[in-house]
């Protein structure tokens, strides 16, 4: 089943309900569309599946409901630069729910998406279980990626009257620059994490855990530590060592925490169907059907 569901500004988005008809839910907000020929092997050069969405969805759906959407997607095709809040997100995702008829549910997020997961557990009590990744649940990184959203949106602003990004101006990953890398997009798709970013500077993960009774799971690549360069802010978003750090006290805290094995196993590798799968859909199974 797919639905047109309008969200709290008024735009729309395609979300999708498919699967176990009676099973357990679990929301999927990084469901990308498949893309296919050139655009799909610049992906691959990435480390990126090209059909992400739908093999995550695929993969679930034989044991699940599994309630889809491309949330990112939709907020660089409509940007809410002044009103994208931890609250507002949450609202958009319960409002997705209840126009697809679904009470309870699970939720799997990954990077940003994994952090919005945080927030809406600690706004709902529908929440069956979480599952965080690349994004550490406890002392998580806010700070410096305030930082890093901030020095985005400046570039994005400076660079908005060049000539335009084009995809195939960057073929292989091993060759770019990373330190003097130029932004080149909407400085309202990257202002709207700005306000997202400014809005948790207050907020303290460490003291909410108390709240979060349902099973829940962080996972990252061993490799998953980003080291931004001057143009970035020269700060490190070591989610990986946060992870590491704060293993005991989040497997006090009820956490169970999996740290993905492999020298190629950074931030992209780590939130591949092929690499997620096999972690979450058992776990899944363990603490929900």
């Amino acid at each position: 089943m797919k639905k047109i569901v309008t969200l709290s500004d008024g735009s729309t988005l395609e979300v999708g309900l498919t699967g176990k008809a009676s099973s357990k839910v679990i929301m999927l907000p990084a469901a990308k569309k498949s893309v296919y020929g050139q655009e799909a092997e610049s992906l691959k050069l990435w480390g990126v599946d090209p059909e992400l969405g739908k093999n995550l969805v695929e993969g679930l759906s034989d044991k699940f409901q599994v309630l889809y959407f491309d949330y990112e997607g939709h907020l660089f095709e409509n940007p809410q630069p002044d009103h994208l809040t931890p609250a507002n997100i949450a609202k958009d995702l319960l409002r997705i729910a209840d126009e697809m008829n679904v009470g309870k549910f699970s939720y799997y997020g990954y990077s940003w998406l994994a952090l919005v997961g945080l927030q809406l557990a600690i706004r709902t009590n529908r929440l069956e279980s979480l599952i965080m990744g690349g994004y550490p649940p406890y002392e998580g990184p806010y700070k410096e990626m305030m930082i890093v959203t901030n020095k985005t949106y400046e570039q994005a602003l400076n660079n908005q009257n060049t000539s335009e990004y084009r995809q195939e101006q960057i073929t292989n990953p091993e060759e770019i620059d990373w330190d003097n890398i130029q932004v080149k997009m909407d400085p309202n798709q990257t202002k709207q994490f700005v306000t997202m970013y400014k809005d948790l500077m207050d907020f303290d993960d460490k003291k909410i855990q108390n709240t979060l009774t349902i099973p829940k799971l962080a996972f990252a690549g061993e490799k998953d530590t980003i080291v931004y360069g001057k143009n970035f802010g020269s700060v490190t978003v070591d989610i990986v060592g946060l992870l590491r750090k704060n293993k005991t006290e989040l497997e006090h805290l009820d956490w169970d925490v999996e740290i993905l094995k492999g020298n190629d196993m950074d931030h992209t590798k780590a939130m591949q169907p092929a690499t997620v799968l096999p972690l979450i859909k058992p776990w899944f199974i363990d603490n929900l059907l």
